[in-house]
């Protein structure tokens, strides 16, 4: 059953803060039965963008809608919720299914294997609504593969937007790293004495 509610703005903070965009590793990321190569990497862009359907979009090929979108983190992840903006008459992703840092999930695994979490999707033109992780399951992630195993009853599924919502765990590692960095004695700013008396330069 899909966990989702309205994304408000006003209740929400919807700027850069909250995305996990910045942190995907997009050279990386890649699909299977899109119809265009590479097209996968348009879907991810910033959460102000996601309603943008100027530029080029992520679909699967004709007559089988089903597709797996591999995407990357660097560094590794916390996900809260996964936002996604399908395509209209009928296009639109029915049914998603995640899979937790594992690197090489073909179709047949996706649908043999065991998801962490799946949802029921609802047609989201607008972009309002989220999909809620089970947070304690989504932990750590340095990757994420989703399968869309069809459509709304159209003959492809088209993908214009992924967004997560989240916080990176590399960052905190980065400021406990800093702090033990700047508790160490600089040597150049000391002078030992030897054994015969004399004294070493640590500046020369």
């Amino acid at each position: 059953m899909a966990c989702l509610h309205d994304h408000n703005c006003e209740d929400h903070d919807c700027s850069a803060n909250w995305s996990l965009y910045k942190y995907i590793d997009l050279p990386k990321a890649s699909a299977l039965n899109e119809a265009v190569a590479g097209s996968v990497k348009s879907v991810f862009k910033p959460w102000e963008q996601r309603l943008d359907f100027s530029g080029e979009y992520l679909e699967s090929n004709y007559g089988d809608p089903e597709l797996l979108v591999y995407i990357p983190f660097s560094p590794d992840v916390k996900i809260k919720s996964i936002s996604i903006v399908g395509g209209a008459d009928g296009t639109s992703p029915s049914k998603m299914k995640a899979f937790i840092n594992r690197d090489s999930i073909d179709f047949s695994d996706a649908q043999s294997m065991q998801p962490v979490q799946e949802w029921d999707l609802v047609e989201n033109l607008q972009g309002v609504l989220e999909y809620q992780t089970r947070f304690a399951k989504f932990q750590s992630v340095s990757s994420i593969t989703l399968h869309f195993p069809g459509s709304f009853g159209g003959d492809t599924s088209r993908i214009h937007y992924i967004g997560f919502r989240g916080e990176a765990t590399q960052l905190k590692r980065d400021v406990v790293s800093t702090i033990v960095y700047e508790l160490r004695p600089n040597p150049s700013d000391h002078k030992t004495s030897n054994i015969s008396g004399g004294l070493i330069d640590f500046d020369k």
